[in-house]
């Protein structure tokens, strides 16, 4: 599949760490990235029950109300010994009706797997579904996975959500201890944007 490389391209999202990491990665790609927020969108319930349809539904929502293609990202953890748990889920962990805890998420993992015992599985997975949406309904969609472990106490302040206590396979650093541009080049966002920017031509 080509796919052409539009000029500007609205970001849906709302979370700033997002926002920071999608507009790192197409930034090589000479895209101007325009935040959803800044052009005043809401953000659309995430009503689907996979990584895919919450980020196709973002994506839609913010080309239909822009005017302008629309790349919208749902990511998430999945936690092997909770069935897959956050899941799409993710950020609910994290919410306290006084905005987003991440620390408060990550105690919530770590006590469900502790409550499985000492021989529970600590693999895990981020998961990434990139959405690109246009005005006229067309769309186009790009995954991809970054599997590894979670570890406890959680470690490095730098990424956001559950970084901390993610390590990838391979790497000795969680998430949260690595340089921006070392967990780009490994991370499911970046894989999942390496497959739209083969799209796009390269």
């Amino acid at each position: 599949m080509r796919l052409a490389r539009p000029e500007r391209l609205v970001i849906a999202t709302h979370n700033p760490g997002k926002l920071a990491e999608i507009s790192a990665l197409l930034e090589p790609l000479g895209i101007a990235c325009i935040a959803a927020g800044t052009l005043g969108l809401a953000e659309p319930a995430e009503t689907e029950t996979s990584f895919a349809g919450n980020a196709l539904l973002k994506a839609r929502f913010a080309a239909e109300g822009s005017g302008l293609p629309a790349l919208a990202d749902d990511s998430g953890l999945c936690v092997e010994a909770l069935g897959g748990e956050p899941g799409v889920h993710t950020a609910d962990w994290a919410e306290t009706g006084a905005g987003r805890d991440w620390a408060m998420a990550m105690r919530k993992v770590e006590n469900r797997l502790a409550a499985l015992g000492p021989g529970a599985s600590r693999r895990a997975a981020f998961h990434c579904a990139l959405a690109l949406a246009w005005p006229d309904g067309a769309h186009a969609l790009f995954e991809g996975v970054c599997p590894g472990k979670l570890v406890w106490p959680p470690r490095g302040d730098r990424g956001f959500g559950y970084d901390p206590m993610f390590v990838a396979d391979g790497e000795q650093r969680t998430f949260g201890e690595m340089e921006p541009e070392a967990k780009h080049a490994i991370s499911h966002r970046a894989r999942a944007f390496a497959k739209l920017v083969a799209a796009w031509g390269g």
